[in-house]
């Protein structure tokens, strides 16, 4: 046992050591953060744009855009077509996105970002708000989106009453 012992303290020290010098600081936390938050800006102002490759740039290859009231888009060509389309339509209307308040948090190569925005008309009016929650991976020192989704605070419109059943006679 007492061959053991200084083992054991040799051990312990080297993993203190190296929990140490492995854990990132606050401020290192804190721009990674604010780097995650500044890929969003930069999704915002190219989807204003109408910019889909720069917003495809900003996707891993095997990511997965879950917008809301349409069908998820698999990968990256596939976000990349419907936010073409998406951003067309947009700016066919006179609309455009406007970020709100966001939190962002970061573990290794694994951040997320959850926040609000609205969608302003041309008047800078709001017509919609809504939430959303994106989670990326940190690839080449860049962060890309990995999983992506959004939804409006607005409810659906309500669905037409039935027609009433003819009389059977």
């Amino acid at each position: 046992m007492r061959a053991l012992t200084p083992f054991l303290v040799i051990l312990a020290a080297a993993c203190a050591v190296t929990a140490c010098t492995n854990a990132p600081s606050a401020s290192d936390i804190a721009a990674e953060e604010t780097s995650l938050k500044a890929t969003t800006t930069t999704w915002l102002n190219a989807y204003n744009a109408g910019d889909a490759d720069t917003i495809a740039s900003l996707y891993t290859e095997d990511a997965i855009l879950m917008p809301q009231h349409a069908p998820v888009a698999n990968g990256k060509a596939a976000i990349r077509e419907f936010i073409a389309k998406d951003s067309a339509a947009a700016k066919t209307a006179g609309v455009k996105l406007v970020p709100g308040n966001s939190t962002a948090g970061v573990t290794g190569d694994t951040g997320w970002e959850s926040g609000a925005y609205t969608v302003a008309d041309g008047s800078g009016k709001t017509v919609e708000s809504g939430s959303y929650l994106s989670v990326s991976k940190k690839v080449n020192g860049k962060w890309l989106f990995y999983r992506d989704t959004y939804n409006s605070d607005q409810p659906l419109p309500a669905s037409p009453a039935p027609a009433p059943l003819a009389d059977k006679k």
